[in-house]
């Protein structure tokens, strides 16, 4: 059994990838990778940043106007702010669709933002539904996150300095508890339907029900750097959203950038079998 990795200049595989499932049904052969690969993807997606000049400053501008539009229209509504910024995170690996293309042209020494975009058509039937798929994820969670809020300010909603200054003194636990929980079943639902699924999609144009038990797949069998990469994902954004938003016109390309090199890394080939 060949085991390649198929990322920049073909070499082979490092020894801490190791092509697990490998059988004669449609999918792909897939990878078990080493706990700390992850470090690896964001040296490569800090490389296809630098490489790709204004094309990824352009995704970090938006992600940064984004969230910084979210807090000043609703500075003064916690209940829906925190509900549509965690949305928002939901849909992350989707806005990201352009920077794993721009990757992806990189590894053919070819780059550009319009080039980014227009270089994915004849694939959005399928990244179309996934995109439905994190649409109504993120509707339930949002209606969720509402309910939540109702439920331990059901004599009103705080204001925004009320609710922040009970976060940080740690009064309400209780909420607290109960928010991270049900977040955490939404976002690992959400990453698990999509860490690999869009860039597969994107490189093999691969339908979405297919791509997204692929993806689950995977991580069943990556748990530890799974683990590692979400967690590491988790810390950039709380760094993006501590640096008032501007952290984000780097920290979600390189993301962006190393979440195609994830792909790579754990989604083998033909050529692997």
């Amino acid at each position: 059994m060949a085991n390649q990795s198929q990322g920049r200049g073909g070499d082979s595989a490092p020894p801490d990838i190791k092509t697990v499932i490998d059988n004669e049904a449609a999918f792909p052969p897939l990878r078990r990778v080493g706990m700390f690969r992850p470090f690896v993807w964001l040296k490569l997606g800090w490389q296809d940043f630098r490489a790709s000049g204004g094309s990824s400053i352009f995704y970090g501008v938006c992600f940064a106007a984004m969230g910084l539009l979210l807090q000043l229209v609703l500075n003064n509504a916690p209940e829906y702010l925190s509900a549509l910024t965690c949305g928002f995170l939901l849909v992350g690996p989707l806005l990201a669709l352009g920077l794993y293309d721009i990757s992806r042209r990189l590894e053919n020494v070819r780059s550009g933002l319009l080039g980014s975009v227009f270089s994915m058509r004849g694939r959005w039937s399928n990244i179309g539904v996934l995109a439905l798929v994190l649409a109504v994820i993120m509707m339930v969670w949002a209606r969720a996150s509402l309910v939540i809020f109702a439920l331990f300010y059901n004599k009103g909603m705080p204001t925004m300095q009320h609710f922040l200054s009970q976060l940080f003194s740690l009064n309400n636990l209780e909420f607290l508890a109960v928010y991270l929980c049900i977040g955490f079943v939404f976002a690992s639902l959400v990453f698990a339907i999509s860490w690999v699924s869009i860039p597969l999609m994107l490189d093999r144009d691969t339908d979405a029900i297919t791509a997204m038990i692929i993806s689950c797949v995977a991580l069943f069998i990556n748990v530890p750097v799974t683990m590692v990469w979400s967690s590491i994902i988790i810390a950039s954004v709380v760094v993006g959203f501590m640096s008032w938003n501007i952290g984000f016109l780097v920290i979600m390309p390189i993301i962006g950038h190393a979440t195609w090199h994830a792909y790579k890394d754990v989604v083998g080939t033909e050529a692997d079998r």
